[in-house]
């Protein structure tokens, strides 16, 4: 069985990109979410394996997010993938639960590299 993944970004382009290399890799993109409201909605319908989260969304904080999600949602888990790369800002979402940080602009192999580590 596939790991079901929930993409959480506000931008399109962004979260065509990640399907398109989860979906080469085997995974199974069940959601996408482009705001906090849609990402807690679909969290609750979908209860994916693994969620990508950005911090930048419209209507909310990606970290203050992350930390509703692991609160409804403590099997799923979390990478944060975003342009913010400040060591803080990654240290932060580390300690809110997150199990990796993707900086981006990513490559392809870098995301698969990460998926790989959750596995493990």
């Amino acid at each position: 069985m596939s790991q079901t993944v929930m993409i959480v970004d506000d931008s399109l382009f962004i979260r065509k990109i990640l399907r398109g290399i989860l979906a080469e890799r085997g995974y199974d993109v069940t959601a996408e979410a482009a705001s906090g409201i849609e990402a807690m909605r679909n969290l609750h319908s979908n209860h994916p394996n693994i969620i990508l989260l950005d911090i930048i969304l419209p209507d909310s904080n990606g970290l203050d997010l992350l930390e509703s999600i692991i609160s409804a949602c403590p099997e799923s888990k979390v990478v944060v993938c975003s342009s913010i790369g400040q060591p803080l800002v990654i240290q932060k979402a580390i300690d809110l639960g997150a199990r990796a940080f993707i900086q981006k602009p990513f490559t392809p192999e870098k995301v698969a590299e990460i998926l790989k580590e959750l596995e493990d």
